[in-house]
């Protein structure tokens, strides 16, 4: 349990610190692309793949993996590349995106390295539509974060309306604040946000990282005494270029404007580490991507709740 314990407060120190550390990978050439280490629960040489029947697209295979069936997607083929070649040499990530695992094909992993989100910028404006979120450079080149949120919708595409049932108990009329704030730099996870809270009838406003937001935030606040009186409530990712939402979250906190804002972290990690970090920052609430119905109840909740303008 000492250990256990000691591994939360190494990690915890870095929130609020706006850092990072990736896990570099390549597919097949010289590029490098990386992942946060906190969604990957384990680095494997490729297992034996059991092909599907029917199977297509970039899916290769499902393994046995610890007593658990994992279906194995390659990378390469999903961001429009060609099929990572030598199975035995490749490696699988195991990942835990969106409350599911999935394991990744990659041709080589690289390394861990430790970043400040300063230096991860949002992707060039000729990569708009394609598959990155963001970019960094290191000494050996630049670093191409992947959007696997859209590679995963694409696969298996997830339902983003609420169910009837959770619809009928929502209160629009109830609401005091009608307009909140998505921070999320995967273009589709903002989409899928939105038509979630479409029931709501509430403004959104849309950022693209955590500094997008917090100076559209400060923007909103300077004619008023809270930014309360105009806007109750922020949903926002974890991973995003130059802040991310650990740091945005301390942010808000520390500005008498914002500070009285409900913050809800809104994300595709998961893992033991995430409630001690949430608690740090001063976050309202935490809420694992994607469920359309938790997360429209957990909206309405804190609008329905009246604020101190």
């Amino acid at each position: 349990m000492a250990s256990i314990l000691d591994t939360v407060n190494q990690r915890t120190q870095l929130v609020g610190q706006n850092r990072l550390e990736l896990l570099m990978f390549r597919l097949g050439g010289r590029q490098l692309y990386g992942i946060n280490v906190f969604k990957v629960r384990e680095v494997l040489q490729c297992p034996p793949l059991t092909t599907m029947p029917h199977q297509k697209g970039s899916l290769r295979g499902i393994a046995q993996v610890r007593g658990q069936t994992i279906s194995v997607i390659d990378l390469s083929t999903a961001i429009g590349g060609a099929p990572v070649a030598d199975l035995e040499t490749s490696f699988v990530i195991i990942t835990e995106y969106n409350r599911t695992v999935q394991g990744f094909l990659v041709s080589g992993v690289d390394r861990i390295v430790n970043l400040n989100w300063e230096n991860v910028l949002p992707p060039p404006a000729s990569a708009e539509g394609g598959y990155l979120t963001a970019v960094t450079e290191l000494e050996d080149g630049l670093v191409q974060i992947l959007d696997v949120e859209k590679i995963l919708h694409e696969i298996s595409p997830r339902a983003t309306e609420i169910s009837p049932e959770v619809a009928a108990n929502l209160s629009p009329e109830a609401i005091h604040t009608p307009m909140i704030m998505v921070a999320d730099d995967s273009a589709v996870a903002r989409k899928q946000i939105v038509r979630a809270l479409e029931p709501l009838g509430l403004k959104i406003v849309l950022a693209s990282d955590g500094l997008d937001a917090l100076r559209q935030l400060q923007e909103l606040s300077l004619d008023c005494r809270s930014i309360t009186s105009k806007m109750g409530l922020i949903i926002s990712d974890i991973e995003m270029p130059e802040m991310d939402g650990y740091t945005l979250t301390a942010e808000i906190r520390s500005n008498p404007k914002l500070a009285g804002m409900k913050v809800i972290l809104h994300t595709s990690l998961s893992g033991v580490f995430n409630q001690a970090m949430v608690n740090k920052v001063g976050a309202d609430q935490f809420i694992a991507k994607f469920n359309p119905d938790e997360l429209a109840t957990a909206v309405n909740h804190y609008l329905s709740v009246p604020v101190e303008a």
